[in-house]
């Protein structure tokens, strides 16, 4: 390409990325590094928004920032793609998911013993008095479900979180074998319920030692029914 004609463009660029670089350096951004949506970007700075985007993508090149179609701009590396769900799932049997909640979901529950708001642990105690409530397993297990994943939030740590969740999707493809209840719903004896409120208790209390060992002692339980041993 003839120099003379990229010229006004190699300069428009330069413009943009000299205040994209200073807003970047003194910007505030949330936890996540996310940029504001490109309509309120451009404004910021006060650029055109078809210029924004070829700053922007320039410094995607540079592997400064990194985009999410429906979720926005970035900044820092790319993060690694997820698993692939299936084929872990086909290379993984119930035992060794259980071993990996066991792992992760323990320390998870420390970290939500320090940094769950009020609200999170109130949905915690809404959540385990729903799965005491559930009329049927299915409506029973939707709501631990939901009960794990507030504790996984709750523990706010983006990263953790989404280990966490690549673990539940491969929690819901591999195929337990194991026989449904004979019952219709889980009875009130069922060792989750209390097990949970140990767990509500210790977050709430901050003793995050506690709230991980409940964790642990509950998946233990899990596990012990899964394979047949006595707890």
């Amino acid at each position: 390409m003839d120099q003379k004609v990229a010229a006004p463009t190699d300069a428009a660029l330069s413009g943009v990325l000299t205040q994209l670089y200073g807003f970047l350096a003194a910007a505030r951004l949330p936890d996540d590094g996310r940029l504001p949506p490109e309509r309120e970007l451009a404004e910021l700075l006060g650029v055109k928004r078809t210029e924004l985007r070829k700053g922007l993508a320039a410094l995607e090149r540079e592997g400064q920032l990194w985009r999410h179609v429906g979720k926005g701009t970035f900044v820092g590396p790319r993060p690694p793609q997820l698993a692939d769900i299936s084929d872990l799932a086909q290379r993984c049997n119930p035992i060794q998911v259980m071993k990996a909640r066991i792992a992760l979901e323990p320390e998870l529950a420390r970290l939500a013993a320090v940094n769950a708001t009020a609200a999170e642990i109130g949905t915690l105690a809404e959540l385990n008095a729903a799965c005491r409530a559930s009329a049927t397993w299915r409506e029973y297990e939707a709501y631990d479900a939901r009960f794990h994943h507030e504790i996984a939030e709750a523990a706010h740590n983006p990263i953790l979180l989404a280990l966490f969740e690549t673990l539940n999707a491969v929690r819901r493809a591999v195929t337990w074998g194991r026989p449904r209840p004979s019952l219709s719903s889980p009875p009130a004896d069922h060792h989750s319920f209390d097990d949970h409120a140990r767990i509500v208790d210790a977050i709430a209390h901050r003793e995050p030692a506690a709230a991980a060992e409940a964790v642990r002692r509950h998946l233990q339980n899990v596990e012990d029914r899964l394979i047949g041993r006595s707890p």
